[in-house]
């Protein structure tokens, strides 16, 4: 079932996505002009760093944008081996312990900047404060949250379990690959 995509869902794509995106395309032209700078005998020293923490932003603006699209990393063991009258706690499990995990994460990223602003820190080759790098967790966190809930209105069927045991449904119509004298197509 295909949903039109909400203002949420266009902003969080937006946010998450295209920040994401864009972090890994710094961190292509930085490594680029690391090793130009390297050859050409004139090393910046701020190359790693950069790379470091733009690495870091990366990472955290992916995990918001694959809560979107509900391929964030479950453990669904647990959820499989009980009776299943209680695997329709599944989505509920889900969200409510992702959210927390999310709060938690906001505030622990809230108080990490209070504190790299009493201390004053700044990177050490870059004119950057730290508060800035660590301000990627909570914009994360909050990010995630939000992209929980869009999921919930867009990808629920994703969400919620697939009965145990059950093949999955897959029109022979609609095959991806089919072998013909031998080879696979």
């Amino acid at each position: 079932m295909a949903h039109k995509p909400s203002l949420l869902g266009r902003f969080v794509k937006i946010t998450a996505d295209f920040a994401a995106g864009a972090t890994a395309a710094g961190i292509l032209i930085v490594v680029l002009i690391q090793v130009v700078s390297r050859l050409i005998g004139m090393p910046v020293s701020w190359s790693e760093e950069a790379t470091r923490y733009l690495f870091v932003w990366m990472v955290f603006l992916g995990l918001a944008a694959g809560f979107r699209t509900v391929e964030s990393a479950r453990v669904v063991v647990f959820i499989a081996a009980i009776p299943s009258v209680f695997r329709r706690l599944a989505v509920p499990i889900y969200v409510s312990s992702s959210i927390l995990f999310f709060v938690l994460m906001g505030w622990t990223g809230l108080s990490l900047i209070r504190q790299q602003i009493m201390m004053n820190e700044e990177t050490a080759t870059l004119p950057i404060p730290m508060w800035v790098i660590g301000l990627i967790m909570p914009i994360s966190a909050i990010l995630a949250i939000l992209a929980i809930f869009e999921s919930l209105r867009t990808n629920r069927e994703l969400i919620e379990l697939p009965e145990v045991g059950a093949p999955p449904q897959v029109a022979l119509d609609e095959t991806d690959a089919f072998v013909s004298k031998g080879h696979m197509s």
